[in-house]
């Protein structure tokens, strides 16, 4: 009996999330595809580049979701990949030599051998410090195949202790909050402020099976100095665990203007889901009150962003063929928060999408959003927009760009990430293929053409946020002013799809000066630093002033200039 059901789950699986069982040709050498916009190409293949010392690095396989984190510890972060049908793998940038090398490597000696994980099937994967150590731990969510409700495979939450990474639901004290539910995206929140990030899943319900999850450290049955961490799951405590058709999902204070992390689920099968943080540890979906309850669409990649420039975060999603969204934050008369969908045609037009990335790439003041389709059915390119803010107190215009060597319209894109890899202040761009085919990562970065005479036209600001233990703070609000404006972004906690991007603010400035930036914590800590001419292209650390803190944020450390 439990094999005819395995086995019906299975197929279930096969037919529902992969949806074909053909396999796509792609073209031929002589065949091309030009259905792009005019203009200089924004991003350059440099993938073979990357992996020219060590192709092994990049193995020809099905591959999911991207995290970007430190997994050595050593302050510079790594992206890690989570593998379907081969291992997960931790990619780190040798900025010398220009090469990735992959850490996870085929040897039980190695420190980071538990993390390839081969049976889990990995598909979303998110980092953050569970335990407030300052330190962040890795989180892979596994499905082993079940499209619904119970899978047979648990997640893996990775820690670094005794030498080496071990994964804490493997744990006696945690094999019954292990979970067995089929994921469909993962995120970090703060909930309470307190620095230690309990793990959001948005799981797919099937029935009255797999409710939405918040696993979290229960600190009175811990003892962090010995590695002891105790999971529980406070979902219906925090009033979360609602069952859906879950999908992408993504943290940041969106609604709280305190600096409180809320919670975005875009959803499959059901209305999305927007729960305001009431700060005491709940939330409470406003979905339907604000606008974006989207009931009919199937949700995919969302990211937050300040498209137009105005201080409040914005939200864009988008769904498996179905419109695209761009939801603008508002207020109504009554000063309500509203959002209202201001999606070109366009921008709107329906893929089989997965990721969605937002962010200034070229550095020119301007944010781009890239679509990441999975081309199961015939051709699906990607496609890349820019957002221009316009004049003040009307809605931002889209343009489409030419996405250049990034367009992939054979490409399996299953997930996405950017990160600035070797500290040229330019983000590059890292593709994830997978589920119909297998392809290798490929790696992306701006078109030299494309900064061809204005590099003194295109300034940037990064700022790194962490936690009061040291961590990054994800879910934290950085507020930018320059001398033309203003804009803000979130420290990411899970975005994209079964992503999450560099824990960092990237700002591109274009010509503008930056005058201060004003940090928000998720505890609504809030702390200012006055900047100039000199911070322009420069990379800054903000550290929680609060008791513990290594610097005040009010004489950060200046990491590069």
């Amino acid at each position: 009996m439990v094999k005819s059901l395995t086995m019906k789950y299975a197929f279930l699986f096969s037919m529902l999330w992969l949806s074909t069982a053909a396999e796509i040709s792609s073209p031929s050498d002589s065949e091309t595809y030009s259905n792009m916009p005019d203009g200089t190409a924004m991003f350059k293949d440099v993938t073979q580049q990357v992996f020219r010392s060590s192709p092994d690095s990049n193995p020809v396989q099905l591959n999911y979701g991207i995290a970007i984190t430190d997994v050595d510890n050593d302050g510079e972060n790594e992206v890690v990949v989570a593998g379907y049908n081969g291992p997960n793998l931790v990619l780190k940038f040798d900025r010398s030599t220009y090469q990735f090398v992959n850490l996870a490597v085929d040897d039980p000696n190695s420190p980071y051998y538990n993390l390839r994980d081969v049976g889990g099937n990995a598909i979303g994967v998110c980092a953050c410090d569970i335990d407030g150590d300052g330190k962040e731990e890795i989180y892979f969510l596994n499905t082993n195949q079940a499209y619904s409700g119970m899978a047979t495979y648990s997640d893996k939450l990775f820690k670094f202790r005794n030498g080496r990474y071990e994964d804490v639901l493997s744990d006696e004290v945690n094999r019954n909050i292990a979970s067995f539910f089929a994921g469909r995206s993962v995120a970090c929140v703060d909930r309470t402020g307190n620095g230690r990030y309990a793990i959001y899943l948005a799981n797919y319900a099937r029935g009255s099976v797999g409710p939405h999850s918040l696993l979290e450290m229960d600190e009175s049955r811990s003892d962090v100095d010995n590695g002891k961490i105790v999971l529980r799951n406070v979902a219906k405590e925090a009033g979360v665990d609602k069952l859906t058709g879950g999908r992408g999902v993504t943290v940041g204070p969106i609604l709280s203007k305190d600096g409180r992390s809320d919670i975005f689920c875009d959803n499959e099968h059901g209305p999305n889901f927007l729960f305001k943080n009431n700060g005491d540890g709940t939330f409470t979906d406003v979905a339907a009150q604000t606008g974006v309850s989207d009931s009919y669409e199937h949700g995919r990649g969302v990211m937050l962003s300040d498209l137009n420039k105005d201080g409040k975060i914005d939200i864009v999603y988008g769904n498996w063929n179905g419109p695209h969204r761009i939801f603008l934050q508002t207020e109504d008369d009554d000063g309500m928060i509203k959002f209202r969908n201001i999606a070109s045609d366009a921008f709107a037009e329906p893929s089989p999408i997965r990721t969605v990335i937002a962010a200034d790439f070229n550095n020119d003041g301007n944010t781009e959003i890239f679509l990441n389709n999975i081309a199961y059915r015939g051709p699906a390119p990607n496609r890349l927009f820019q957002v221009l803010k316009g004049i003040t107190g009307q809605d931002p215009q889209l343009m489409e760009l030419n996405v250049g060597d990034a367009l992939e319209p054979y490409g399996r894109g299953t997930g996405g990430a950017y990160i600035d890899l070797d500290g040229d202040g330019r983000l590059e761009l890292i593709l994830s293929h997978g589920e119909s085919a297998e392809q290798p990562l490929s790696i992306y970065r701006i078109n030299s053409e494309e900064y061809a005479g204005y590099e003194s036209d295109r300034g940037w600001l990064q700022v790194r946020v962490l936690t009061v233990q040291g961590a990054p703070a994800r879910g934290a609000k950085v507020n930018l002013f320059t001398n033309e404006g203003a804009q803000s972004a979130v420290i990411d906690a899970g975005s994209g799809y079964l992503c999450q991007m560099e824990p960092k603010a990237h700002f591109g400035l274009g010509t503008a000066t930056p005058v201060r930036i004003e940090v928000v914590w998720p505890d609504t800590t809030v702390k200012a630093l006055e900047l100039g001419p000199s911070d322009i292209n420069s990379a800054l650390t903000v550290v929680h002033p609060g008791p513990g803190g290594d610097t005040p944020a009010s004489s950060s450390a200046q990491e590069s200039r």
